[in-house]
């Protein structure tokens, strides 16, 4: 069978019009990439990030589509509205392993490994997390999920119980449980990110409590507090992270710019930070409650 893929260059408040046009014409898949080469941000809870420019790629079967008319349509329904529409043959090819193949095993630190179900571990010794790309956002390539995780691996929380706000798929949550924690709770204000955390964690045989923020006691502290947002929604969660962190435990904080690591810092007086660790443009705050 041979495949038509469609281009076209949308603005990001165009999207879902432009989608809905192209499975109208029978698309086999739609999907949305980075026209202008802008980086995504941790998104705040419950947001779903997008590109202000986005490449709309649309997927049809050949023998059933007329490239004249899909673009006619477009420039009815569209005028003036999209970019340059753009069409490419393609041969036939096994569109699950094409996937697949895009993601490989990722080390982080000395033996924390993430790796997609379908593959073997490179080291069945190490400590394996099991994830594969969802509903969620964060499967650990992001700079600011890798920072977490590397701190995870030098410093396990073995005995130790642990909070992970702002969980999204739930893999630092993992990670933890999987490094020994005594008891993991993974919070998060999107009820996708929640299932995805449950979801992961049976996947890595491990117990996790995922769940909304009220289902989280507010007198509950904990030995370690993760939190993988965004500066501006750190700041304003300081309190709440302060309340669940116990005195003498460890706060862990990205999503954060480096010439935003100051104002989150100032946020958080009641803590010791230590060296900012540092990976792109994305920084890692770690600190230890004093009172």
């Amino acid at each position: 069978m041979a495949w038509l893929q469609l281009r076209i260059r949308t603005p990001h408040q165009r999207v879902e019009m432009v989608e809905d046009l192209l499975f109208a014409h029978q698309a086999v898949s739609v999907t949305l990439e980075d026209a202008a080469d802008q980086p995504l941000l941790e998104p705040g809870p419950g947001e779903t990030p997008i590109w202000d420019d986005v490449e709309v790629v649309g997927l049809f079967i050949a023998e059933d589509t007329d490239p004249d008319i899909l673009r006619a349509s477009l420039d009815a329904q569209l005028p003036g509205k999209c970019g340059q529409v753009q069409f490419e043959d393609l041969p036939e090819r096994d569109w699950v392993r094409a996937w697949m193949d895009r993601f490989q095993p990722m080390r982080f630190g000395e033996r924390l490994w993430i790796v997609p179900s379908h593959l073997a571990p490179p080291d069945p010794t190490a400590v394996n997390l099991l994830l594969d790309p969802g509903l969620a956002f964060g499967t650990g390539t992001h700079p600011t999920t890798a920072l977490c995780l590397q701190w995870l691996d030098a410093h396990p929380p073995k005995n130790l119980r642990v909070l992970d706000y702002g969980a999204g798929s739930g893999v630092l949550a993992v990670a933890t449980a999987k490094l020994g924690a005594r008891e993991v709770s993974a919070i998060d204000n999107d009820p996708q990110a929640v299932t995805a955390s449950h979801d992961n964690a049976t996947r890595n045989q491990v117990t996790i409590a995922a769940g909304l923020p009220d289902s989280l006691a507010a007198t509950e502290v904990f030995d370690v507090v993760l939190a993988n947002i965004l500066a501006s929604i750190l700041i304003q969660l300081a309190p709440t992270l302060t309340a669940h962190c116990k005195v003498g435990g460890r706060l862990v904080l990205s999503g954060i710019l480096v010439d935003q690591a100051d104002d989150v810092m100032a946020a958080f007086p009641n803590f010791e930070f230590a060296p900012i660790a540092q990976q792109e443009d994305w920084v890692r705050l770690d600190a230890m409650r004093l009172r």
